[in-house]
């Protein structure tokens, strides 16, 4: 489990096809010179934008995953070398819960509309697949590329759902969606709560 709390952004420094197979997923190696790695072991969980993945080599500074091609198909931004990445280590039993509960399992994808300073904070609009809308709602929880954020406008149409987010100067600084832009994709995981909601309405 993670908190959507961002605590390094990372650079994938190296990207190898696992195999010669077109299914074939990759090996990434991920510089982090800003997160401690010293109590991380193989085997742990880091979240890389959002999609919990298990780590299979160390140094003092970088680690590796092995990431599949089902795992590359269903996210973004995962298989380019020099791309940065949000990073979570995984969620320890006492540690404070800032974010919202996030599984790290990304849900779909979503396609920014607009990112643009309001003031001193930042909008931004993103569209959600349809599939995925009725778990937005007006001050509910998304993860956008693996940060805890809040819902502050939902509009649903024939071709998706936008919901609209307010960033302050902090998250902005401190994560990689200062680098966002129009027609790029994220990585949207929907709240846990909202999930386990409709399975208790629907359930016969």
């Amino acid at each position: 489990m993670f908190t959507g709390i961002v605590q390094a952004v990372g650079r994938i420094v190296q990207c190898q096809a696992l195999g010669h197979e077109p299914q074939a997923g990759k090996r990434l190696v991920i510089a982090v010179p800003g997160l401690d790695l010293s109590n991380v072991k193989l085997g742990d969980s880091i979240a890389l934008n959002g999609a919990c993945m298990t780590v299979v080599e160390k140094t003092h500074d970088t680690f590796s995953v092995d990431v599949s091609a089902e795992s590359l198909s269903k996210t973004a931004g995962l298989d380019q070398v020099g791309s940065e990445l949000n990073l979570e280590k995984a969620l320890c039993v006492g540690d404070a819960l800032g974010g919202h509960l996030v599984s790290g399992h990304v849900d779909g994808q979503g396609t920014v509309q607009a990112f643009s300073a309001v003031g001193e904070s930042w909008q931004l609009v993103v569209r959600a697949p349809r599939e995925l809308g009725k778990y937005l709602a007006y001050k509910g929880s998304v993860t956008v590329n693996g940060v805890s954020l809040t819902v502050n406008r939902v509009e649903d149409h024939e071709a998706g759902c936008d919901f609209y987010i307010n960033l302050i100067p902090h998250t902005v600084q401190v994560t990689t969606l200062k680098q966002l832009q129009p027609g790029m994709r994220v990585n949207l995981e929907i709240d846990l709560i909202a999930r386990y909601a409709e399975r208790l309405m629907s359930a016969p």
